[in-house]
């Protein structure tokens, strides 16, 4: 199996897209007519272009307006037809995409359609080159793949065949089940897209809103499996409209997408293991995940000198232990419960979730996968007989560590050990989930790389009205629920009107008694977010908690959040640096979601304790 991906899913020239595409590994390129349009290089040096880059040029694209119309009309299509397939002759694409008609001339006559298209095929084998026809999931007559389908076969021309779009017919709830029975050499083409589920008009869905797959809710797995079952065999090939990839640099979203088509074709096999050893793939699959992720071994804080001392100072507060200093490096091991947290004062950053790591049962393989899917490993230093801890980057650059807590070489044996006595906790058991804030451009692809190197699965996405815009929010977690990630996100970039605590990042801690660890932060002197007391009056209106209940709520500063019965509490402390801070919550059996209809308050309230302290620290 080639893969394949359209220029339109990636930004830049022409050229910069070629580049991209090679560079992560793509075997072939759909050359979209406006990105040639706009090239200076003509069709034969970009064909050349292609050639040295490691690139066929497996489809250009597209060709519309074509079926069931006038006569007239017809003739000045066939004109252009003819233009377009020495075009795509030049280039050296074989097949040529035909879109379903959207013109106001088309009528509905498919024996016209049919005899319109036969004529079609004709013009472009006389140029040595195919045509694909695709039913848009908007056309103005053929909009369903079994129409087209239809139409192709009536046609009956062997220069003329079926281009499936994964859009068009899940969009649309298309029925899949008969794309296995359609013949095989009629299946000229197949591109790929995922998308989220949205109510809108579908044209403005398609050109906007899709996604790499495994990016989306659309069942790709069994739509390709389809496909393949019919006998397909040209490239997986991507075409993917996206505003936010059609922003990002080119390299970047290209590796995206190789990463997506290689997950889809791992669970392609997962699916139908004999298939596909029948049809072979392009290259070796990644490993396979060692085991459910084990929840986190520990979470790292960047810091520096002034922020170090204050994220300390808190730490302390809140019951956690400073049990250990790192062999070589200004870093520190804090402890409470099997909650650890590492601050690491090599750099000049004030205060921000800069790695965490992962507990599997087999490091080196993790690591493996990870690279395997195009994760790029992170240059460490490590000093003699310390642990050999591989790392890769995540989207928005948090460092990602695999590793094994107990095991005789693992990464405690790094630290030198206070040997201390644990002071009295404030009742924390272990990390709850880790917030992390994600670029505009990279929160759809962080969503793949977690879904891909551990199993996590999105859920809970919610858009807030926060009170400098829209935030994303979304959830990964794996079906054990020892892995939480909350990833959150501006929906639109921000110009110079934003928050004092622009991306805020917070590490949960799971305690099994609120209150108590509530009073126990209190009377340390722990810095607790107030909490206004308009939420308390609203949350008696909304949810009508018990008197006493709603009473330990406004006392201890603690937001609120139930499921049916189940019910979950947190507090938080103020900013800790720039942008980081701890929250510690409860959950009862049952709660799977994080209090998202709270953060718009806890925002605004983030935001009025910052700006006070920043005015106190001024002159």
């Amino acid at each position: 199996m080639r893969r394949s991906i359209a220029t339109v899913c990636l930004s830049g020239t022409l050229e910069d897209k070629l580049s991209a595409a090679a560079a992560a590994g793509f075997d072939g390129v759909e050359i979209f007519e406006n990105d040639l349009l706009a090239c200076p290089l003509s069709p034969e040096q970009v064909a050349e272009r292609c050639a040295g880059l490691g690139l066929t040029v497996e489809l250009y694209q597209p060709f519309r307006d074509f079926e069931a119309v006038p006569d007239e009309l017809h003739r000045r299509n066939l004109r252009r037809a003819g233009h377009k397939f020495e075009l795509a002759r030049r280039l050296g694409a074989g097949t040529v995409l035909v879109c379903s008609s959207v013109a106001p001339e088309a009528v509905d006559d498919d024996a016209l359609a049919a005899r319109r298209l036969r004529a079609l095929a004709g013009v472009a084998a006389d140029h040595g080159v195919r045509v694909a026809y695709e039913a848009l999931a908007w056309g103005r007559f053929v909009r369903t793949w079994e129409r087209s389908a239809d139409l192709v076969l009536r046609a009956d021309h062997p220069a003329l065949g079926l281009c499936l779009d994964s859009f068009h017919v899940l969009s649309v709830g298309g029925d899949i089940a008969g794309i296995a029975e359609f013949p095989a050499e009629k299946l000229f083409f197949l591109q790929l897209a995922d998308a989220p589920h949205l109510r809108m008009d579908v044209l403005q869905w398609s050109r906007h809103h899709r996604l790499f797959p495994g990016q989306g809710a659309f069942d790709l797995v069994g739509f390709t499996s389809r496909v393949l079952a019919a006998g397909y065999q040209g490239p997986l090939s991507l075409e993917v409209f996206n505003d936010v990839f059609r922003q990002a640099p080119p390299g970047r979203a290209a590796v995206d997408a190789m990463r997506s088509l290689i997950v889809l074709e791992e669970g392609l096999v997962r699916h139908d293991p004999a298939a596909a050893a029948r049809r072979g793939r392009a290259a070796p699959p990644p490993p396979a995940p060692a085991s459910a992720p084990e929840g986190f071994a520990f979470v790292e804080l960047a810091v520096d000198a002034e922020s170090g001392t204050e994220v300390a100072r808190t730490l302390a507060a809140t019951g956690f232990a400073h049990i250990g200093q790192h062999r070589s490096k200004p870093v520190q091991l804090w402890q409470q419960g099997d909650a650890r947290v590492v601050l690491n004062a090599t750099g000049a950053t004030r205060a921000a979730i800069g790695a965490f790591a992962v507990e599997t049962g087999d490091p080196g393989r993790s690591a493996r996968r990870a690279t395997a899917l195009l994760a790029p490993v992170l240059p460490r230093t490590r000093g003699a007989a310390e642990a050999d801890l591989t790392s890769v980057a995540a989207p928005d650059g948090t460092a990602v560590f695999f590793c094994r807590t107990g095991a005789p070489d693992g990464w405690l044996g790094d630290f030198i050990l206070s040997g201390m006595p644990e002071p009295a906790g404030a009742g924390v058991t272990a990390i709850d989930h880790l917030a992390l804030s994600q670029p505009f451009d990279a929160f759809d692809e962080a969503t793949l790389f977690y879904r891909s190197l551990f199993g996590l699965e999105p859920e809970h996405d919610a858009e807030l009205a926060a009170p400098f815009g829209l935030v994303r929010s979304r959830a990964v977690t794996d079906p054990g629920r020892r892995l939480r990630l909350l990833l959150d996100g501006t929906v639109l970039r921000r110009g110079s009107w934003a928050p004092a605590v622009p991306d805020p990042q917070h590490v949960a801690f799971h305690t099994d008694d609120i209150f108590r660890t509530a009073q126990t932060l209190r009377d340390r002197g722990a810095p607790i977010l107030n909490v206004p007391a308009n939420y308390y009056d609203d949350l008696d209106a909304r949810l009508a908690p018990e008197p006493a209940l709603l009473a330990a709520l406004r006392e201890h500063d603690v937001f609120y959040d139930r499921d049916g019965d189940a019910e979950y509490f947190h507090l938080c402390t103020e900013i800790l640096g720039s942008r980081v801070f701890f929250e510690f919550v409860q959950r009862s059996s049952g709660y799977a979601g994080y209090g998202t209809a709270n953060a718009p308050v806890r925002m605004a309230a983030h935001r009025a304790a910052h700006t006070r302290r920043r005015a106190a620290r001024s002159p």
